[in-house]
């Protein structure tokens, strides 16, 4: 595989507060623990020894229960060890892995693991896949892409999805165009979509280490329990995230997420629905359940396993329960993890170290004999078209397509006009102004015909450049929020291999992927 990766910083689309978080910009520095860096980890380390031992005890208990239809998997036994810590991605249980994109952030976590090793050999560390199984989104993963056609699975199940049973799914394995053995063998072995997807990603990443996670489990809610009852009782997180999105507001950024009064859901069979508080009385919407604080009080102590965490706590739930140093997600999610260091201080709990997962393009060589004979950069094909287009038909001109010079000169000759004008009738002026703005609107249009008539000379090279923007986005999105990876893995068995060789964890580029 040939590669060239190029600074995110280069690449549009990205957002000013990644950016600059990532240069380690002074202005954010309240919004997290340790920056980015691999020196940074010793610190973290340190931080991260005050996991108790019986957290551990749990999360082994818990790990060895939900891998029992896989046998036994060493690293879960070493998570017992006090110099044993995880790095963890999570993401939802897409069909089929979803997205390009979750292999990558699986594959950037492996590659975190195995780099700490070698700086730091006195400890192990363990890459963590958490399953977002009691999410209940279900529109966002019901389908994939493949072959340029999207499947889906239509169900009438309701709930966290990590608990959908998968006795119908046979039905939908029958109408994809080829049959992948590891697929199979997880959705028809696997009784629940969470069972499954630990199947198929132990069959892809289990010999690296990868461990998944369902934190769907009444142990390990247990040790969550003190915060859920500050949530629920003292309501003290909605304050604490307001904080830091006002602080980001007032450097120029738009938050993301924003805290309730309540951060819980109330979680049955088929129904997850958040919790909300009137009066001295608690009740679920949409569903029957109503308490008084003490009666609810005592339904969190005995049920802990029917309360989830909405956005705003399940990070702090995540680092509560795991040995962990470092959370890797997709640009999103590194931005909303800032708005949330508050909480974490409230409760004393390290801040993990904040890692955006590795991006990629994946291209065949014919495409890269394209980019060069159009003699355009990488970074254009992420524009929007428009811009693509616009900046293309530009340097590819013998000709000068705007009157930026003309405009030069004709602003002080406006000017003046326009002061000839007034020092004859002061009211004279803003017939003169409106006078210039009649004369730029004119000039303006007439910029754009010209542009136009230049995109109409250069229309081979222009197709040209939108056809390939077409097939490396496809449907107008990045390549590796829309293909499955199964479209590049089929015919390149070596492709997971290739890209654990390729990518580096803290290396903060795009990767241009060559195939062939």
């Amino acid at each position: 595989m040939h590669v060239r990766s190029y600074p995110i910083n280069e690449i549009p689309s990205f957002s000013k507060l990644l950016i600059q978080y990532l240069a380690g910009d002074s202005s954010l520095q309240s919004l997290y623990g340790h920056e980015p860096k691999l020196a940074s980890f010793a610190a973290q380390i340190d931080e991260k020894k005050s996991c108790s031992q019986s957290n551990r005890n749990v999360l082994v208990e818990v790990l060895r229960a939900q891998y029992q239809a896989i046998g036994e998997v060493s690293n879960i036994a070493t998570l017992a060890d006090e110099k044993t810590f995880t790095v963890t991605t999570g993401h939802q249980l897409n069909l089929f892995t979803g997205p390009l994109y979750v292999i990558y952030k699986l594959v950037s976590t492996i590659n975190l693991a195995r780099k700490l090793k070698e700086t730091h050999p006195d400890y192990h560390f363990v890459p963590v896949y958490w399953m977002a199984t009691e999410d209940h989104d279900w529109d966002e993963i019901n389908h994939f892409h493949w072959y340029g056609k999207k499947y889906q699975w239509n169900t009438d199940q309701k709930g966290a999805v990590g608990r959908f049973s998968l006795t119908e799914f046979g039905d939908f394995l029958s109408q994809l165009p080829d049959s992948v053995e590891l697929f199979e063998k997880a959705y028809r072995e696997g009784k629940t979509l969470a069972q499954a997807v630990q199947m198929y990603v132990h069959a892809l990443f289990g010999a690296d280490g990868l461990l998944c996670l369902d934190a769907d489990d009444a142990r390990l809610k247990q040790e969550f329990v003190p915060v859920m009852k500050a949530d629920l009782f003292g309501h003290t997180h909605q304050a604490l995230v307001d904080e830091k999105n006002t602080l980001l507001e007032s450097l120029g950024h738009k938050a993301q997420i924003h805290a309730r009064e309540i951060n819980l859901f109330y979680m049955t069979e088929g129904a997850r629905d958040r919790i909300e508080k009137k009066g001295d009385q608690f009740h679920v919407l949409n569903q029957s359940h109503t308490w008084n604080e003490a009666a609810l009080r005592e339904e969190v102590m005995n049920h802990p396993e029917r309360f989830s965490p909405n956005v705003v706590l399940r990070p702090l739930y995540q680092e509560c329960i795991l040995p962990n140093l470092a959370y890797i997600g997709g640009p999103a999610e590194v931005v909303y993890w800032l708005q949330l260091k508050g909480i974490f201080d409230a409760h004393s709990v390290p801040f993990p170290i904040l890692l955006p997962r590795n991006f990629g393009l994946v291209m065949t060589g014919a495409q890269q004999a394209r980019i060069e004979k159009l003699s355009i950069e990488i970074q254009d094909l992420f524009a929007d078209e428009y811009s693509m287009r616009q900046k293309f038909v530009a340097q590819h001109s013998p000709h000068t397509l705007d009157f930026a010079k003309e405009r030069e000169h004709l602003s002080p000759i406006f000017e003046e006009m326009i002061q000839k004008a007034k020092a004859v009738d002061v009211t004279l002026e803003a017939s003169a102004k409106a006078e210039q703005h009649r004369w730029e609107k004119g000039i303006s249009k007439l910029e754009k015909k010209i542009k136009k008539a230049e995109e109409r000379n250069q229309a081979i090279g222009v197709q040209q450049l939108l056809n390939l923007k077409a097939a490396l986005f496809p449907a107008g999105h990045w390549q590796e929020r829309h293909e499955n990876f199964l479209s590049f893995y089929l015919s390149h068995p070596s492709f997971i291999e290739d890209l654990k060789a390729t990518f580096d964890p803290l290396l903060f580029h795009m990767y241009v992927m060559q195939l062939d």
